[in-house]
């Protein structure tokens, strides 16, 4: 289980408690702020992770196009390097 899967249930899981417990009309508000506290915690290290695996993806593509120019280039280089090499000084045979 990666931790963005892992943010997801404990966040259910504090909305769960938190609906629960308001229903029962059991929270004083030391203990509501907490709650709130921990869920914002929670919902605050979703977004971190989300933006990890974004930035990671977004990283990975722009390797993958930039190897693609520069294979593509080097490509075009030695091509060039062989036809200069296969030229001929004028006057020789």
């Amino acid at each position: 289980m990666d931790t963005v899967e892992y943010a997801e249930i404990v966040e259910k899981q504090l909305a769960a408690m938190i609906q629960r417990r308001f229903r029962k009309g059991d929270v004083d508000l030391d203990e509501r702020e907490e709650i709130w506290k921990a869920s914002v915690r929670a919902y605050n290290e979703k977004r971190r992770q989300m933006a990890r695996l974004e930035w990671r993806a977004f990283h990975c593509g722009q390797a993958a196009r930039h190897r693609a120019v520069l294979e593509s280039l080097i490509a075009h280089h030695e091509e060039q390097a062989a036809k200069l090499m296969d030229v001929q000084p004028e006057g020789a045979a």
